[in-house]
C-alpha cells in the first residue's frame, strides 16, 4: 500500500506522528493479543488519551469470544481483526479504514445496530397494512444485509419460518428478491 510503518513496543511507546501527509492519516493497530476485554479497553484508554484525534485506529488479535466491539466502537476504533482471521484481511481492512470505512463483521454491525435503534412499529398504514408486525421485523433485519440464519437468530424463529416469512413479504409487496424488498421498505416503512 505504500505506506511508512513504525512499531512501538506498548502504549508508552506511540512513536511521534512525523509523517504530516494529510492524504495518509495516522493509522495504530493496537494488539489485543491475550488480553480480556477489560484488560484491552483499559490499557487503550490509559495510553491512547494523548494520541491525537485524527489518528485512525484498529484493534487486532482479538479473541474472537471477547465482545469487546461496542466499547471499541464507542472509543472511536475504526476496525477489529480476530485472531484467527486469514492474514489477507489484514491489508484489506486497513485499506477500507483509510477511506473513512469501519472494519467490523457484519454480525457485529448488525448487533450494535439493532441495540442502538430498536424495532420500533411507528410505521406509515401503507406498510401496516400490508404486512404483519412479524414481517416488518423482518423486513426490517433484510434492510440491515442480515442473512436467513441472522434473522432466524436475532427474532428467536426457526430459518424455516424465515423463508416462510420471506416468501409471503416477497408476495404481498410483489417483488422478486431482496434488493428489490429493501426498495419497497425505503419508500413505504
Amino acid at each position: 500500500m505504500g505506506i511508512k510503518c513504525q512499531a512501538g513496543e506498548d502504549g508508552y511507546h506511540i512513536p511521534s506522528n512525523q509523517n504530516k501527509d494529510e492524504s495518509h492519516p495516522r493509522l495504530i493497530l493496537w494488539d489485543c493479543q491475550g488480553k480480556d476485554a477489560e484488560e484491552c479497553i483499559y490499557e487503550f484508554d490509559t495510553h491512547f488519551i494523548n494520541e491525537p484525534s485524527q489518528s485512525l485506529v484498529a484493534f487486532f488479535n482479538v479473541h474472537a469470544g471477547l465482545e469487546i466491539e461496542e466499547e471499541a466502537v464507542i472509543r472511536g476504533v475504526r476496525g477489529l481483526f480476530y485472531e484467527p482471521e486469514p492474514l489477507d484481511h489484514l491489508p484489506k481492512g486497513i485499506e477500507v479504514i483509510y477511506k473513512g470505512e469501519l472494519w467490523l463483521s457484519r454480525m457485529t454491525m448488525s448487533k450494535y445496530i439493532l441495540r442502538k435503534r430498536p424495532f420500533v412499529p411507528n410505521h406509515p398504514k401503507k406498510a401496516s397494512k400490508v404486512l404483519s408486525h412479524r414481517e416488518i421485523e423482518i423486513l426490517s433485519l433484510i434492510c440491515i444485509g442480515a442473512t436467513n440464519d441472522e434473522i432466524a437468530q436475532e427474532l428467536c424463529i426457526s430459518p424455516h419460518t424465515v423463508k416462510s416469512h420471506i416468501y409471503n413479504i416477497f408476495s404481498k409487496i410483489s417483488v422478486p428478491n431482496r434488493l428489490q424488498a429493501a426498495l419497497w421498505a425505503g419508500k413505504n416503512l
